[in-house]
């Protein structure tokens, strides 16, 4: 007898928390020990947060608009009814994420936070593990061979 499928991926956390809980510890605790500037004038600090704001949302908004336009959910928490493959998800299987961790740098730039820079490779590790993997077994439970065929076709993260 088989176990029944799950019907959501079980992720630790949502990982728009995840990414948030990594920048503000990262942040915080550099305030908290003095960290030193990145020594970026202003204006280039300011131009590299517009620039990762601007590209990462824009990256989540496309993928999670052909979530949408496939009727399935983008969150992770919830069951997904339909594998989408096409726009940005012929190049990266997680784009939504990739947005988050260019949002992320951008803010960090913003907050002139070595430190917060830093702790995104953490943050990336445990999103790898805690939710990405979950999912993969999730979609590769529903969708089989199909999602396979995608999974072997394009890359995680780039």
């Amino acid at each position: 007898m088989t176990a029944p499928r799950p019907e959501v991926p079980g992720v630790l956390a949502p990982p728009p928390l995840i990414f948030l809980g990594f920048l503000i510890a990262g942040w915080g605790l550099g305030r908290l020990i003095g960290e030193p500037s990145l020594g970026l004038d202003v204006p280039i600090r300011r131009g590299l947060a517009i620039a990762g704001l601007v590209i990462g949302l824009g990256i989540e908004g496309w993928a999670i608009g052909l979530f949408r336009r496939a009727r399935t959910a983008p969150e992770p928490w919830k069951p997904t009814t339909a594998l989408v493959t096409d726009g940005v998800y012929r190049f990266t299987r997680n784009p939504i994420y990739l947005g988050f961790a260019v949002t992320y740098l951008g803010l960090a730039f913003g907050l002139d936070s070595p430190l917060a820079i830093l702790l995104l490779l953490p943050c990336l590790v445990v999103v790898d593990r805690f939710v990405i993997q979950r999912e993969e077994r999730y979609l590769a439970g529903l969708f089989g061979d199909t999602y396979d065929a995608y999974r072997r076709r394009v890359r995680r993260w780039l």
